[in-house]
């Protein structure tokens, strides 16, 4: 399933918090394939660790909606569906354009400055490998906008319940694409508007910038999925 070096250190965090991070890693970046059946006595072998702090991992993994876990049957990872993905993106639509119109109103210079310099990182990593791969959490643009509008009620819809089903999407449908020099333009003009503290222009162009990712991440996905039949 997830080849893992069990003489590995895990450190800084409690062994459940790591044990989850590394499946989480593992299941965005496909490396645990959708779908697939979660093995607790493999997985526990394949860390060296109890089944305790394991149990423990897997359940922040339900929370976060990457696993699905049914009695009698045992956990297994989520299926990436059609529906899912136009559900998913439609809720981010409006919760990424809300956040984009509130940061215009609440993101100070520091912050707007502190992402244009985030920006130019994206961009010399998409000339040299041609993806548009955003690590977790301050390093990926859509987290700072989320953060950026000041409104914790939605802070915390998005990070605790979206965020990795949006990163799953985003990083096997959408990271490699046509549509990415686009994308990274689309950002740029999402800061000038809320630079500009147009808050309604924000909330426009972050709305068609996620609607524009839907269709690009929907039809790779359709590929995928025929591809797979």
């Amino acid at each position: 399933m997830y080849e893992s070096n069990k003489n590995e250190p895990i450190a800084s965090l409690t062994i459940a918090d790591s044990i989850c991070n590394k499946l989480q890693t593992a299941i965005v970046e496909g490396i645990i394939p959708s779908g697939s059946k979660i093995s607790e006595p493999a997985l526990a072998n394949q860390f060296g660790i109890s089944r305790g702090p394991l149990r423990e991992a897997l359940s922040r993994l339900e929370a976060c909606k990457l696993i699905e876990r049914k009695p009698n049957v045992g956990a297994r990872v989520i299926s990436l569906t059609r529906q899912h993905l136009v559900e998913i993106y439609l809720i981010r639509e409006s919760l990424e354009g809300l956040a984009a119109r509130q940061a215009a109103k609440n993101m100070s210079d520091k912050e707007l400055n502190e992402i244009d310099v985030l920006l130019d990182k994206h961009e010399q990593h998409i000339k040299q490998d041609q993806s548009y791969y955003q690590k977790e959490g301050e390093m990926d643009f859509h987290c700072r906008i989320i953060k950026g509008s000041r409104n914790n009620h939605l802070i915390e819809m998005y990070i605790n319940d979206l965020y990795h089903l949006i990163r799953l999407y985003r990083y096997q449908f959408g990271m490699v694409s046509k549509r990415v020099p686009r994308a990274f333009v689309e950002h740029g003009q999402i800061v000038d508007a809320i630079r500009q503290h147009d808050g309604e222009l924000a909330q426009f162009l972050m709305t068609r910038h996620i609607r524009s990712s839907r269709r690009t991440v929907e039809k790779m996905l359709d590929e995928h999925l025929a591809i797979s039949d």
